[in-house]
């Protein structure tokens, strides 16, 4: 945390400059770079934090689904040479709920203290930090089947699940950071494309070929130290969070040396003279906790709008898709020991769509890409439940099915998948932005628990009409996108903040009004430096 002289310091320095540039300008005027591409250090940056970070939870998420018969296998020997008697089979059923679903306990552990984490060691220092947490789980559960102790396996997951929730956290909070406004929404999309590269990757080891097999399937679980690895050997060459050097630190020269890595010393000015915007409008204000931002009226249209949006992602039927998949391949004709390198294509699928979304969003927008996801998935669940219904019906209606499967996750990939982080970084400045990534963490793992526990019995109930259910759930969250969310390309922090202003102070306050709230903050600000 910075101390309170040196933030009086660097405001003395600039505090005339910056009260004249406002009174014949804009507050929030941004400026466009000319350059279009990121520079190799911006691109090797966004992959030495990807591979500790969210490649982590998709690999996680993925390789526990192919040792499934082994584990339970594993529990049986162990439990009869423990106790000489067989294990129940409900209790075998339990013991393998808890393996597979501490990790989401474990994912919101990590996301409660991830944003303490990023405000303590800085956004670097929790990324590193997180990877000693990566290989303590993935030594525990290497050594689980060796050791005949299952209690090792449970908290090895519990572990990576904070990792996970750790790495959630921080990692869109870092990239969001350090990229340039222009090239944020491409930047941030890492997020994504890491996410997908891990499911994919833990399809691709998880193959009964590879490391999937009853010999191999410990070391597939404790496979996750290599990205781990990765990360402590790659990001320590990488600088900080400029942002966060200066706001939160006061280090004005090493936020200079930090922007002149990362986006070179004839580009890193324009980004040093918004950060130093940002700065003086926060007046050194301290970073907030999360229920401090649930009182804050200047950011409650934001905080809505993330609750909403990490809701409406994990709410948004991917979870009944996957859940489909086997039974629309079956009913395609595809033999079942084809079914898993047929899941590839879904995987592949996910990594494509990330790709490209990350290629379109700086120029297409957030809006337009996540308000047609989403009204693409409305129309996919819509044709999804007809052909389900009517799966004996024609031969083709099969084949329609499988189409609407990848056609579906195509969709999520293209809008709410991968612009969801984007947005959460987008919509609040330096001091609110750590306790927001905490809360729509805390809400995503919330939901995506909720839901392993509810869908079973939702698919139950309504069978194949619970794509009905979550038809409406998409069609309202584009609703409620269309209607609330501003448009946050080539716009700076700032700027986005002023656009929510009207939101929550009232749609219908006049300009003058608002310039005269931002003009008491800067002149409060002016006295306290003065005093």
């Amino acid at each position: 945390m910075a101390p309170r002289h040196t933030f009086i310091k660097f405001c003395k320095g600039n505090l005339t400059q910056a009260m004249l540039r406002m009174e014949h300008q804009p507050l929030l005027r941004g400026s466009s770079s000319p350059c279009k591409l990121p520079s190799w250090t911006l691109f090797l940056a966004v992959c030495a934090v990807g591979i500790g970070g969210t490649f982590q939870y998709g690999y996680n998420v993925s390789i526990i689904n192919a040792p499934t018969q082994h584990i339970h296998k594993f529990l049986n020997e162990t439990w009869s040479s423990r106790y000489q008697k067989e294990l129940n089979p409900d209790l075998l059923t339990f013991l393998w709920s808890v393996i597979a679903s501490i990790f989401s306990l474990g994912g919101l552990c990590g996301a409660l203290i991830g944003g303490s984490m990023a405000i303590r060691l800085g956004r670097k220092g929790a990324l590193l930090m997180n990877n000693i947490i990566a290989i303590l789980a993935s030594i525990l559960m290497g050594i689980s089947f060796p050791t005949g102790l299952f209690e090792l396996l449970i908290a090895g997951r519990f572990l990576i699940g904070i990792n996970s929730g750790i790495g959630l956290c921080v990692q869109p909070l870092y990239i969001g950071e350090f990229a340039p406004k222009h090239l944020r929404g491409g930047l941030a999309m890492g997020t994504s494309i890491f996410l997908t590269g891990g499911i994919l990757t833990g399809q691709i080891i998880g193959l009964r070929e590879l490391l999937g097999g009853e010999k191999h399937w410990p070391v597939l679980l404790s496979s996750s130290c290599i990205p781990a690895l990765a990360q402590l050997l790659f990001l320590p060459w990488f600088p900080e969070s400029p942002r966060y050097l200066l706001i939160d630190r006061g280090d004005e020269l090493s936020c200079a040396k930090a922007l002149k890595r990362f986006h070179g010393s004839s580009e890193y000015r324009r980004e040093m003279e918004d950060i130093q915007r940002e700065c003086f409008a926060l007046g050194g204000e301290k970073p907030k906790k999360p229920w401090q931002l649930f009182t804050d009226r200047a950011v409650r249209w934001q905080l809505i709008t993330v609750i909403v949006m990490t809701m409406g992602q994990q709410l948004s039927g991917i979870n009944a898709i996957y859940f489909y998949a086997t039974y629309v391949f079956e009913q395609a004709g595809i033999v079942a020991e084809k079914i898993p390198y047929v899941t590839l294509g879904t995987g592949v699928c996910e990594c494509i769509t990330a790709l490209s979304c990350g290629l379109l969003i700086d120029h297409v927008g957030r809006r337009c890409l996540i308000i047609g996801g989403y009204l693409l998935m409305t129309l996919w669940c819509t044709v999804l439940t007809f052909s389900l219904t009517y799966q004996e019906l024609y031969s083709w209606v099969p084949y329609l099915s499988m189409t609407c499967v990848f056609a579906f996750i195509l969709s999520f990939g293209l809008g709410p998948g991968g612009i969801t982080n984007t947005i959460t970084a987008e919509l609040f400045v330096q001091s609110s932005r750590p306790a927001a990534y905490m809360i729509a963490g805390t809400v995503s793992w919330i939901s995506f628990f909720t839901v392993g526990m509810l869908f079973p019995f939702i698919v139950n109930g309504l069978k194949q009409y619970c794509f009905v259910v979550f038809l409406l759930e998409c069609f309202f969250v584009a609703a409620f996108i269309f209607l609330v969310i501003p448009e946050t390309k080539n716009k700076s922090f700032l700027e986005i903040k002023k656009e929510f202003h009207k939101l929550n102070f009232g749609r219908h306050a006049r300009k003058k009004e608002t310039e005269i709230y931002e003009r008491r903050q800067l002149q409060d600000e002016f006295l306290k430096i003065s005093a």
